[in-house]
């Protein structure tokens, strides 16, 4: 369980088959202080567990289910990824509920600034509208966001600085792929609907 407050970019050391499937190294940080082994880690949102870490860096075992259903088919060495250590019961809870586990990718439409700060919107498959409302919760590449606006097929937030500083997100682009995992609750609660028949 994470809280989607992004520790730092790491950066994508490599990432290529291997016997075990796909294995992805990245540079970091912060997101290796106090590591073990089977740990996990968001790395853009996505859970992976801990399989071998350095000084420098962390490795995981990638699942190619897992490669080709979330954005990490579009990962090459040298990519910003955000990372964040899984949920401590004794710290701080600054975001939302987020599992790690991706709903779908998004495509974003639309990133640019406005004043001071950015707006981002992302298209989705229309099955998943019914998961966002304005004001609710988002995950995008990990990050916890604030739904500022939302269609069937789309979600807008805005950015401040320091999210943009933080996170990977200051390198995207209008066209690039984005891991989005929906409300937790929301998808719950769509689900009791969907049984119940109403």
């Amino acid at each position: 369980m994470f809280t989607g407050i992004v520790e730092e970019a790491g950066r994508v050391a490599d990432f290529s088959p291997s016997a075990k499937g796909w294995s992805l190294r990245v540079n970091a940080r912060q997101a290796l202080a106090g590591v073990a082994l089977g740990d996990s880690i968001a790395v853009n949102g996505c859970c992976l567990t801990v399989a071998e870490f350095d000084a420098a860096s962390l490795r995981f075992d990638v699942l190619a289910e897992t490669r080709r259903l979330t954005s990490f088919h579009a990962l090459a060495p040298g990519a910003a990824v955000n990372l964040e250590r899984s949920l401590r019961f004794d710290g701080k809870v600054g975001g939302h509920f987020v599992t790690g586990h991706i709903d779908v990718p998004g495509r974003v439409e639309v990133f640019e600034p406005r004043g001071a700060d950015h707006y981002l919107r992302v298209g989705f498959p229309a099955e998943f509208g019914a998961y966002v409302v304005p004001k609710g919760c988002i995950a995008i590449d990990g990050i916890s966001l604030t739904v500022a606006e939302c269609g069937p097929e789309h979600l807008a937030v805005w950015l401040i600085p320091h999210t943009l500083a933080v996170t990977n997100l200051r390198e995207r682009r209008a066209g690039d792929t984005v891991n989005l995992e929906f409300d937790l609750l929301a998808k719950h609660v769509a689900r009791l609907l969907q049984a119940r028949g109403t």
